[in-house]
């Protein structure tokens, strides 16, 4: 098998990107959250402030917070910006409504730096460890990802250019170019410092892959070239701080600790479960007449805050979160350091990611996408992963409704939704009516992915649970209840959809220990 895709897989992947490139452009009028106007000052702040300003500046709310490429990278992006509006680069931001010229660049500016998504895709369809293309469903599962749309294209971030250097980087390590895949991470730690949590994965099959077993005098060459490869990628992203004196400044910023472990809206992972149990806990022994103090910075008003307040049980810090999931990262570690194959990679940076969703501090919904894209191009490897991966997407694109909170964007990410889901469900069954499983089994043309077989009973009950809580949510809420517990269905949703996620992790775990 070439290394490189075929015409034709060149040609149907640009057209895949071209579907969606419409679909972004015509998304470009809805709703724009204030991450919009973070991105936008960072283009301003980059363009005309110098550098030793960039992470002292306090003269916005919207001060950077991300690793100093990210910051290169919103420079390059501001280049072009004065000849389309030259408000997209000014200091102060006019107090005037953006010109559709000056939303359109920005909205453009998303969609183009998916071009290193387009590209860490096709090279991971080409050829995966094993030498087999994958399927060219696959792309499409990334491309055309509602939960992707969402974030980037209405919600409006850069996860698209993000998650391409990470799919690079494990395009690299699947090749057996270690070296090329450990300097790309290195980049990507340098533009955002939340993939962090796949440094273990990373480090301990680097090590064991790339510098062990080839003699001391090799190993120890390949340890010190690894070595020098990432630290010149750290050096030229910090050097400049470093002479300005700025680094503890940078520090703070990147790792704002203070903000407490929960962001506004509730992320689906295993801290939620740990809130409603504080608040049963403090229901009930109220009632049994203890004296239990609520505190004043409730969950339930989805504050974030400077400390974690429990009324019950013991409050939770950042080394405990750290603590937590380097312990469920362990297993993982151990099987990479044991048998490094390249044809796991994908799947233990992915568990890596997971482990950092259920039990880091501050996480936020969006941060699903760091496992559900790279989980998106082994979907196929077997019927389990067909299962696994069709319940795990539709949760994590349903998380994240809550972003989009008003009402002429709720048809559009249901429609997302929905025809996401469709896809699967006739891909997946197209594909495996045509291939046989890896164990050898092989689906019927008659036979539905959708069926006992493929999501069982209790996870097809589980993902229709979902309508019976959108309907709560938009009819019966504000009826029952008025204005009082407006959290309450933005809580519903983090706790449902923490069930899939807290299954998707244990699922995660029990494949990586049994089959690698």
């Amino acid at each position: 098998m070439a290394a490189t895709s075929s015409p034709s897989t060149a040609a149907a992947a640009m057209w895949a990107f071209a579907a969606a490139t419409c679909v972004k452009l015509l998304l470009v009028p809805t709703y724009r959250s204030t991450d919009f106007d973070v991105h936008r000052y960072w283009l301003a702040l980059t363009h005309t402030l110098p550098a030793r300003q960039w992470y002292t500046d306090a003269s916005s709310q919207w001060t950077l917070d991300y690793p100093p490429f990210f910051a290169y990278f919103s420079r390059l992006l501001s280049l072009p910006a004065p000849f389309v509006d030259a408000s997209l680069v000014a200091i102060p931001v006019p107090a005037s409504p953006p010109s559709s010229a000056y939303i359109l660049y920005l909205r453009f500016t998303v969609a183009f730096s998916d071009l290193l998504l387009l590209l860490a895709s096709v090279l991971l369809l080409a050829r995966d460890a094993r030498r087999r293309q994958r399927p060219f469903l696959a792309l499409l599962l990334v491309l055309w990802s509602p939960a992707l749309l969402i974030v980037d294209h209405i919600h409006f971030q850069y996860n698209g250019f993000l998650m391409g250097l990470l799919l690079l980087s494990l395009h690299f390590l699947e090749q057996g170019k270690d070296l090329a895949g450990g300097v790309v991470f290195a980049a990507l730690l340098c533009s955002k410092h939340l993939f962090l949590v796949a440094a273990p994965v990373y480090f301990v099959y680097l090590f064991r892959h790339y510098c062990c077993g080839r003699g001391l005098a090799r190993g120890l060459g390949r340890l010190v070239l690894m070595g020098a490869g990432v630290v010149a990628v750290f050096a030229m992203a910090f050097t400049p701080f470093v002479y300005y004196g700025q680094m503890q400044q940078l520090l703070s910023r990147l790792f704002p600790f203070g903000r407490g472990l929960f962001h506004a809206y509730w992320a689906p992972n295993f801290w939620v479960f740990y809130i409603v149990l504080d608040k049963i806990l403090a229901f009930l022994l109220r009632r049994l007449g203890f004296s239990i103090e609520i505190p004043e910075a409730s969950f339930t008003r989805g504050l974030v805050g400077d400390s974690s307040p429990f009324a019950v049980l013991p409050k939770v810090t950042p080394i405990t979160t750290f603590l937590l999931v380097i312990l469920a990262m362990t297993p993982c570690l151990v099987k990479a350091f044991a048998n490094p194959q390249p044809k796991h990679i994908i799947r233990w940076v992915a568990y890596a990611c997971s482990c950092g969703f259920m039990f880091g501090w501050h996480v936020h919904e969006k941060a699903s996408l760091h496992f559900t894209i790279p989980l998106a191009l082994i979907a196929m490897d077997s019927l389990d992963d067909i299962r696994h991966y069709f319940l795990l997407s539709i949760v994590s694109c349903y998380s994240m409704f809550p972003l989009l909170f008003e009402d002429q964007e709720y048809p559009i990410k249901v429609l997302l939704l929905l025809t996401y889901s469709a896809l699967m469900w006739v891909g997946f069954s197209t594909h495996f009516a045509a291939n046989p499983a890896p164990g050898g089994k092989k689906l019927d043309a008659s036979d539905s992915i959708v069926e006992k077989k493929f999501t069982g009973w209790i996870s097809l009950g589980y993902l229709l649970g979902m309508f019976a809580i959108e309907f709560w949510s938009r009819l019966f809420h504000h009826h029952v209840f008025g204005d009082r517990l407006p959290f309450l269905p933005l809580m519903m949703v983090s706790v449902y959809c923490g069930v899939g996620m807290m299954y998707s992790w244990i699922w995660q775990l029990s494949w990586i220990i049994r089959h690698t």
